[in-house]
């Protein structure tokens, strides 16, 4: 079976076969219906089908309705590294690698799996469909404890777990014991039960599982020649030890001390998900380097990781596609629902509802990457920012990139085209354009791929319930935000400059939010508009351009509507602000519209009927403004 990408870990040469031609599983192929009798794990059969594609080619798998159970054992083993997820030696039963007009189709059937499985690893190939069918785990990659006692003046908290969660409490640490797979509580956050979306004010509450080392020596004499990432397995312990107190006070109630935040209220979901940089090892669906791929009709209850992540992709539409928790659950995903990172042409979400997930909604962007060194006249050698971005590949052959430093200007200063990438290590590739470096380059500066960025369509979609954000767009290609509904515990809609963290490129522009309801939108605590443009560098230059926000309904509990900075041209009409009433004010103090580093600014037609004192703050350069 051929992959669309040959690695050599020594010193690799990324070829891109993805789209050069390359002879792939034919057009043409039968039509293979799978029945219920293999359903107590339907690994084995579905595997050996998949891998005789190329003697024998197939258009379409389909699956007589039923409850399917899909097991690691007998699955295929495949490394993945995948971008914003850990890398892994993952298992599934559909590699799809270089796959041509297939179509996976449920028919209506539950696909049940079991541990550390990617169900669907979609590399290479070319108009790819999956229908019909849901995702689920047996047992889920979280906890979920429902407090049953707290003591404010102790700080400690008494929660109970059902019988899916299997504990155990090893020197004081309570560990969740799964099939193939465990976790501490580690990151967490609070649900309410009544509502089934995250409490209100959830940034209060929580569990802290470490605290500041007491004893350390010689810590301050380890030097790193080069830039590290202290989020890194490998370099985010030192100065951190756990401070967790756990003990079962009876069978199925655990009492847990030391908490150094408010503790929860009783009647409340703790959701547990274990350590961060240990916890996304098992997305629902990967797809990479693929040209056309449609989820129509697809549910993802549950995965540790995202629903979707896809990378280098063309042409994704998913219609349809639905994140939400089965049964009693609270959390579907552990991270996004949606993710696409270097994708281009069309990116597609409509008719979807996507909830509690730990993460955001959807999340597009590109990637920075930081220059390291200048080996030659055409050669640079970079740095990939993020521990969870290693080894992605940030072009192809003949890619525009651009070379940018944001602390002069969000545009790039020159142009390149990629000629070749070797990838030296998951942190460190020698990137080789057809032209000549500029003059001025230098370490330090950051390359974005100017061509990897889609046009982007949200439409019709419920995103509620999750922690975090509802839609992150960094994309400048024409993007059309309507008629959803958002009630999320952060901002609603972020449009970002991430250059600290994460590295995710693209500044927003040509962008349109039009007819959407944004209700209640940042109840967890935090004090930000419930649209944001917002970039990490803090200085004056544009980012933003072009952007209409009309006919919108915020029926908000608190003030804070938007939140505007470094954009040239933004229209905000139309709109309809209302105080919803739902929860006591967090920030009664707060404006409704702040403004800063930005110009053409324009308000019209809007109406207000909230408890703000004061609708806008402005910079010096807009003191004139009027909201209208």
């Amino acid at each position: 079976m051929k992959s669309y990408i040959h690695r050599n870990l020594g010193i690799a040469l990324v070829l891109f076969f993805f789209l050069s031609g390359l002879c792939t599983y034919a057009c043409e192929g039968e039509s293979v219906i799978f029945k219920t009798d293999i359903a107590d794990d339907a690994t084995p059969a579905v595997l050996e089908r998949i891998l005789k594609a190329d003697e024998q080619p197939v258009s379409e798998i389909k699956f007589e309705k039923g409850t399917y159970h899909f097991y690691p054992d007998k699955g295929f083993e495949h490394l993945c590294y995948i971008s914003n997820h850990e890398d892994v030696l993952a298992r599934t039963a559909f590699p799809l690698f270089d796959f041509e007009n297939i179509v996976i189709d449920g028919q209506g059937s539950t696909f049940i799996f079991h541990g550390r499985m990617i169900p669907f690893i979609i590399e290479g190939g070319a108009n790819i469909t999956l229908q019909n069918f849901s995702i689920d785990w047996e047992i889920p990659f979280h906890s979920e404890g429902l407090v049953v006692g707290n003591n404010p003046k102790n700080k400690t908290i008494d929660l109970k777990y059902g019988d899916v969660d299997s504990y155990e409490i090893r020197n004081g640490e309570l560990y969740f014991v799964k099939e193939y797979y465990e976790h501490t509580i580690g990151q967490n956050i609070l649900f309410d039960p009544e509502r089934r979306a995250i409490a209100y004010r959830a940034h209060d509450y929580g569990v802290s599982t470490t605290a500041r080392v007491k004893v350390q020596h010689n810590i301050d004499k380890i030097k790193y020649k080069y830039e590290g990432d202290h989020q890194t397995i490998g370099q985010i312990q030192p100065g951190r030890e756990g401070k967790m107190n756990a003990r079962e006070i009876e069978p199925g109630v655990v009492r847990i001390q030391n908490q150094g935040k408010n503790v929860p209220p009783v009647g409340t979901i703790l959701v547990s998900k274990g350590e961060k940089g240990l916890n996304r090892v098992s997305p629902a669906i990967r797809v990479t380097g693929v040209i056309g791929f449609n989820a129509n009709n697809v549910t993802v209850h549950h995965a540790n990781g995202m629903a979707i992540i896809a990378e280098n992709s063309e042409n994704l539409i998913l219609d349809g596609f639905n994140v939400k928790p089965s049964g009693k659950r609270m959390l579907s995903t552990t991270a996004d629902a949606t993710h696409f990172v270097g994708c281009r042409g069309q990116v597609v979400l409509k008719n979807c509802t996507l909830t509690n997930q730990m993460d955001d909604a959807m999340n597009v962007h590109g990637t920075y990457q930081k220059v390291m060194d200048i080996l030659g006249n055409k050669t640079i050698g970079i740095h990939v920012g993020h521990f969870e971005q290693q080894m992605f590949v940030i072009g192809r052959p003949n890619d525009k990139v651009g070379v940018v430093r944001l602390s002069d200007s969000f545009e790039p200063y020159a142009h390149l085209s990629i000629k070749l990438i070797q990838l030296i290590n998951g942190r460190y590739q020698k990137i080789t354009f057809n032209e000549n470096l500029p003059p001025n380059i230098q370490s330090g500066d950051l390359i974005e791929n100017l061509d990897a960025y889609p046009e982007v369509t949200v439409q019709n979609c419920t995103i509620s319930g999750n922690r975090a954000r509802g839609l992150l767009i960094s994309t400048p290609r024409k993007t059309l935000v309507e008629n959803n509904f958002f009630h999320t515990q952060m901002e609603a809609i972020l449009v970002p400059v991430e250059s600290s963290s994460w590295f995710e490129s693209g500044s927003g522009s040509n962008l349109t939010i039009r007819n959407n309801v944004f209700q209640d939108c940042n109840h967890g605590g935090l004090n930000r508009g419930v649209i944001r443009f917002h970039t990490d560098e803090g200085n004056d230059k544009i980012a933003f351009k072009s952007i209409e926000i009309t006919n919108n309904k915020f029926n908000q509990f608190d003030n804070y509507i938007l939140e505007i900075a470094n954009t040239d041209g933004l229209l905000f009409q139309g709109n309809s602000i209302t105080n919803s009433g739902t929860f006591p004010q967090l920030h009664p103090d707060s404006p409704v519209v702040t403004i800063q580093a930005s110009k053409n600014i324009d308000f019209r037609k809007n109406s207000y009927t909230g408890r703000a004192t004061k609708m806008m703050e402005t910079d010096d350069s807009l003191k004139g403004l009027k909201f209208r």
